[in-house]
């Protein structure tokens, strides 16, 4: 699905030269190169994958060892850090290496694996984010029920995962390697896979609606759903009396702010990968857009979108004072093995001082030479 839109145009030509019983060729086909609009994409992506691995690893080890976080929303919060992760170490690499090197050199298996594992990170993260909306309405419309709120987001997040799963295996008999030998060059295509163009759109539009439209529909609902409760609940206490209300909230506090966090967690999705989403729509349906938007414009849509996988750490720090405090903790906890590292080291070199050796029997040449044996054959050991 991803294909990046340059790399579609460069495989789309290739391959017509390679398939010319089914396409007319094109003469005036030259292979793609390492522009400097690609060479901007992958300084962007690789500060991005910095940050977003640093950050996303710091939201991981907060949660997992953090006992201020409700139990049933640590499992939310491991799931969508992990899926975040997958994108960062998954995605991000493979999109900078694919662009410098322009064509595909890791063979057919690594073609078939990666472009699985990407869609796979893509499903699972718009699919947790689906999960968190579902928990979030159980917990203000149904506040009472909150003793199986541990089971119950369990088994959506199983269903979750395994959806990104099976939704994801067709790339792995989709994709594969092909080379066009009159220029010498090797794509990771879908090409072939479809026998209409149509085929391949309904493909692509299928993903789509699984990636973007159907988890954007349920996230609206829970969302909508959930205003509306609050909505009813201000208009029914509002014929209530003073002394009534009084000590009581419609939503306890810790509760809606982790409501707010939620929302504003799943505007960023939206936000970040709408413009890129509506862009692919265009190119599916108009190939020949490549030539008409600058080339810049596909790489910072897509760069644009992979800011999504920071967003997450910053918008959970910031709702979330226990994780300042874990990272707080986390740096004192470094800083002080260094420092107790650094005493021991003073103290055995003050406690075996330059005349500490003087008087110890010095070993012979050949027992020195054989201890040296396994530290120099460590240096050239794989």
């Amino acid at each position: 699905l991803k294909l990046h839109f340059h790399f579609s145009s460069s495989v789309q030509d290739a391959t017509t030269l390679h398939n010319t019983s089914q396409y007319p060729p094109l003469p005036d086909w030259e292979a793609p190169s390492f522009t400097r609009a690609a060479q901007f994409r992958v300084g962007a992506t690789f500060v991005l994958f910095l940050f977003a691995a640093c950050s996303n690893l710091a939201l991981l080890v907060s949660v997992w060892r953090g006992q201020r976080l409700a139990s049933h929303l640590r499992p939310l919060m491991l799931s969508l850090a992990s899926a975040d992760l997958m994108m960062t170490f998954v995605v991000m690499p493979l999109d900078a290496v694919w662009n410098m090197t322009v064509q595909w050199y890791g063979g057919d298996a690594l073609c078939k694996l990666l472009c699985f594992l990407k869609l796979f990170a893509m499903h699972a993260s718009a699919f947790i984010l689906v999960v968190i909306s579902l928990d979030r309405q159980h917990a203000i419309l149904h506040p009472l029920d909150a003793l199986s709120a541990h089971s119950r987001n369990r088994r959506m997040l199983l269903l979750a995962w395994t959806l990104s799963i099976l939704l994801a295996s067709p790339q792995l008999f989709i994709f594969r390697t092909i080379r066009v030998d009159s220029v010498d060059f090797t794509q990771c295509a879908s090409h072939g896979s479809f026998s209409r163009r149509w085929q391949e759109t309904v493909y692509n539009m299928f993903h789509f609606t699984t990636l973007y439209v159907v988890p954007l529909l349920v996230m609206s609902c829970c969302y909508s759903r959930i205003l509306l409760h609050i909505h009813q609940q201000h208009l029914r206490d509002k014929g209530e009396s003073p002394l009534r209300r009084s000590g009581t909230d419609i939503i306890p506090k810790a509760r809606m702010k982790t409501l707010k966090m939620t929302v504003v967690i799943v505007l960023s999705f939206v936000v970040c990968w709408t413009p890129y989403y509506l862009l692919g729509i265009w190119y599916w349906f108009q190939p020949d857009m490549l030539r008409i938007t600058p080339e810049y414009v596909h790489h910072a849509l897509f760069v644009f979108g992979n800011l999504n996988t920071c967003c997450d750490p910053i918008i959970y720090g910031f709702y979330t004072p226990s994780f300042r405090a874990d990272l707080a903790a986390c740096c004192r906890w470094v800083r002080s093995d260094a420092d107790t590292s650094s005493q021991y080291i003073d103290r055995m070199s003050t406690r075996e001082g330059p005349h500490s050796r003087e008087h110890e029997p010095q070993p012979s040449t050949n027992n020195q030479t054989a201890a040296d044996q396994p530290m120099k054959a460590r240096d050239f050991s794989m």
